[in-house]
């Protein structure tokens, strides 16, 4: 989903800036570890900014709460270092929980990636899955998508904010993972949105324009921790990592992903 007309409508979508009289620009944005954020006016990709979020910053998010589908609390450091935790834990943000191509992505992921062999690397991995929407629309994701990670909701955007993810409506070029045109793509995700007007969850997918990212914690070594050791901040709406480029991050020695993807 992109730069051209959104299908699914936001409700309360955020203020670029405090100031109504001010016109943001890369100056003026939101700092993140001395990484500036996009800027949320450019209607093209945003720049890119891959640099993994400070100890400090981990810090302060760990005790951000995000939502399961029956609407329960969870600290967001439980998802990644809580006791029954994996070594390393990738964590996916997706845009709105109508975003068709972040859906094809997911499909993708869930059909390239199993638990089990995400088990047998080197460093026991698993993934986690976070939209920006209500945690009423958790379930649909999941059947809609095929996906056996555990989902989650942030509809605050407060982990989006503060891990340094960006606002854009921009496409970008079109990815592998996207299988399908941005006609069925758009059509879809209006169908899918209709379906919920009667649960009143049609306006509650989540904030449009706002993009995420992958991000792999791993045991710092510390008493610290997990910290983040490598992550991808989307620059357009289907900018998520490819499955090939995930599998290679994920198993460097290419004994188990690699041999597949």
């Amino acid at each position: 989903m992109s730069s051209e007309a959104e299908p699914v409508p936001v409700a309360n979508p955020p203020a670029v800036s405090n100031n109504p009289n001010s016109n943001p620009s890369t100056e003026s944005a939101p700092v993140v570890d001395d990484v500036k954020v996009a800027d949320t006016n450019k209607p093209n990709e945003t720049p890119s900014n891959d640099r993994p979020p400070s100890v400090d910053t981990i810090r302060t998010v760990e005790d951000y709460e995000v939502l399961d589908n029956k609407g329960e609390k969870h600290s967001f450091k439980s998802i990644y270092d809580g006791p029954d935790s994996t070594g390393r834990v990738l964590v996916i943000f997706i845009r709105h929980f109508f975003c068709g191509s972040c859906q094809d992505y997911i499909r993708a992921l869930v059909e390239s990636i199993k638990p089990e062999e995400l088990l047998q690397l080197p460093t026991s991995t698993s993934v986690a899955i976070i939209g920006c929407g209500d945690p009423g629309l958790i379930d649909f994701y999941a059947k809609e998508t095929g996906c056996t990670f555990p989902i989650y909701a942030d509809p605050a955007n407060t982990l989006y904010d503060d891990l340094g993810m960006a606002m854009s409506w921009a496409f970008g070029p079109k990815p592998e993972y996207l299988r399908r045109s941005m006609a069925r793509v758009v059509s879809s995700s209006i169908m899918q949105s209709l379906k919920h007007l009667t649960s009143g969850l049609a306006t509650k997918g989540g904030d449009s324009k706002r993009i995420g990212g992958e991000f792999l914690f791993e045991p710092s070594g510390e008493d610290a921790g997990k910290k983040i050791t490598w992550c991808h901040r989307m620059t357009n709406t289907r900018d998520h990592t490819g499955i090939d480029e995930l599998a290679k991050v994920l198993d460097a020695d290419g004994k188990i992903l690699l041999q597949k993807v």
